[in-house]
């Protein structure tokens, strides 16, 4: 049996809140999971970029500071299992920076093995973090969006929740669910003039395996580095994007398994 691994107690520390208003024209970015892999990354991809002021949020403090510290951005530690995690990092955010501009949801846990050993802990803590943490942050941030009708709103999906993968059956769960969300939100703020991506990596190359409690193994397809996927928000960001795949072909299976479902459920036996 496998399971996720703890991680390191959060420490919330003394936050230092930046006095004064954010400079006119500097737009505010929220970046949960940046403490490491896909969400630190996209934390260096927005940074290296003018006229954003960088939040960055995660639950192990040291990777956070770190991380903080190279892309100058204000870390916002939060635990965001908890119940009340969501609420406080976002009132931390407007707290600091008067207001979100761009929320990007990263944080994310894993549980691999087969469900009938999965732990009740674990399946609630798989979609506690990656999915109502995610729609918790959203339902925060989304008035202040549509008060200002202005706003982009980035979730970090995964192709298991588009295609299912044996052995991930909660996660897989959980951010096929997220999904759904990011089209349904999509259609209701469409005019309000927020906007809603769902960015759907296949496997990238970041601690979320060991931390997940079992390495991947497969020889294909093979792991992208987590700058790819940065490089895909950025994009969607700039240009408006509702949906991307990171890499592009993974959307092959989504079609087969819409256009072709018999063989789509054969190949899965066989390969997923």
């Amino acid at each position: 049996m496998t399971r996720p691994l703890p991680d390191a107690p959060l420490d919330r520390g003394q936050v230092r809140y930046t006095r004064g208003r954010t400079a006119t024209g500097t737009r505010v970015a929220l970046v949960t999971g940046a403490s490491s892999g896909i969400g630190a990354a996209i934390a260096d991809r927005i940074a290296a970029e003018d006229g954003w002021r960088l939040l960055v949020s995660g639950r192990h403090r040291e990777r956070l500071d770190r991380v903080a510290d190279r892309t100058s951005a204000l870390a916002l530690p939060v635990d965001l299992s908890a119940p009340e995690g969501p609420e406080a990092l976002v009132q931390d955010a407007i707290r600091a920076a008067g207001r979100v501009d761009l929320l990007v949801a990263g944080a994310g846990v894993g549980w691999a093995g087969p469900f009938a050993t999965m732990p009740p802990i674990a399946i609630e803590q798989v979609v506690r973090v990656d999915l109502l943490a995610a729609m918790r942050l959203v339902r925060t941030v989304v008035p202040r969006m549509q008060a200002e009708r202005r706003g982009h709103i980035v979730l970090i999906g995964s192709v298991a929740g588009t295609v299912g993968v044996r052995g991930e059956a909660v996660y897989s769960g959980a951010k096929a669910a997220l999904g759904v969300f990011a089209d349904a939100l999509r259609l209701e703020l469409r005019r309000a003039g927020v906007r809603v991506t769902h960015v759907v990596p296949g496997v990238v190359d970041t601690p979320f395996f060991a931390r997940r409690g079992a390495p991947y193994t497969r020889r294909r397809p093979r792991p992208l580095p987590p700058e790819r996927i940065a490089d895909a928000v950025w994009d969607a960001v700039e240009h408006g994007r509702n949906e991307v795949y990171v890499p592009a072909w993974m959307r092959l299976p989504v079609a087969v398994r819409a256009l072709a479902p018999g063989l789509y459920h054969r190949l899965a036996a066989r390969f997923g």
